[in-house]
């Protein structure tokens, strides 16, 4: 209770995990009576979450539940850095973790980890607690931004500190002081903008030449980047022509070949480039199989 108080304290909304657990611990929409909160239609946890002291006391008062924050209704994105999850397994010792991946992408961003609230999780990780900025609604990601680096946003919670589960505890570690999202972050995060589409009665050549322009204008983008925003362009870059290649308008050697030089002109490096266009275009190409044409 007092966790939860704490995080309602800071304006956070917050709702109850299972004892022990990182699951819910409110009723699904199978067992929804449509009673109280729920009179108008089932409420999930992200609606129900709350920072009403009263609300909280009456959840928490007759059981020791663990605490999770809603990030979207709190205003917050929570970078998770994980650790790997097969410990056992040959060479997983030398692969590098959440943390190491993320301080990676800071230095290719020209940048230090920024310092800001975090939370140690049950497993040795870390949750990094950043304000989101105003009038952009983030939604939650895995892994697109770096191996074993996920993102909370709506649609996400993450256990707050004072819970524990059977893996150990949550413990605030550093100031208690939450940054804003850092802008470069946040390049990366937007949702990359919504390519022109072609007409719904263009026919299959009008397609590839709008697949076309729009290529030429995303490596105008990235070869225009300036220190400290290359590989955040690049990123957003390889995500909107992702469409095209999963639309069959341009082929994925042609749109990887295009960004990679534009990205090694600006001075990024040629693995980098790979592994950045290798995540960003995965990720858009199975997000985009169908199209959307406008009318």
């Amino acid at each position: 209770m007092n966790a939860a108080l704490d995080a309602a304290g800071r304006g956070w909304h917050v709702f109850p995990l299972r004892p022990g657990s990182k699951q819910p611990g409110l009723h699904g929409a199978d067992r929804c009576r449509r009673t109280g909160d729920c009179t108008r239609g089932h409420r999930k946890w992200e609606q129900r979450a709350s920072t009403d002291p009263e609300r909280i006391h009456i959840c928490w008062e007759t059981s020791a539940a663990n605490v999770a924050i809603a990030t979207g209704p709190s205003g917050l994105v929570v970078v998770d850095l994980d650790k790997p999850k097969d410990k056992g397994s040959k060479g997983s010792s030398d692969a590098p973790d959440g943390a190491a991946n993320f301080a990676a992408l800071c230095e290719r961003a020209g940048h230090a980890v920024p310092d800001t609230y975090r939370v140690r999780t049950a497993s040795g990780g870390q949750h990094l607690y950043f304000t989101a900025p105003p009038g952009i609604r983030l939604t939650n990601t895995a892994g697109t931004i770096a191996p074993l680096v996920d993102t909370r946003a709506w649609g996400g919670y993450v256990v707050a500190a004072g819970s524990i589960t059977p893996a150990g505890a949550y413990e605030a570690v550093g100031g208690p002081v939450v940054a804003p999202l850092p802008s470069w972050l946040l390049s990366i995060l937007k949702p990359a903008p919504r390519a022109p589409q072609a007409p719904s009665v263009a026919v299959a050549g009008q397609s590839r030449r709008y697949a076309d322009i729009a290529l030429g204008s995303e490596v105008r983008n990235v070869t225009g980047a300036q220190l400290g925003e290359r590989e955040a362009k690049l990123f957003r870059a390889a995500r909107a022509l992702g469409r095209f290649i999963a639309w069959g308008d341009l082929p994925r050697s042609v749109v990887e070949q295009a960004l990679q030089e534009a990205g090694e002109a600006v001075g990024l490096p040629t693995s980098q480039c790979r592994a950045t266009l290798r995540s960003a275009l995965n990720w858009s190409i199975t997000h985009n199989q169908r199209r959307r044409n406008t009318a």
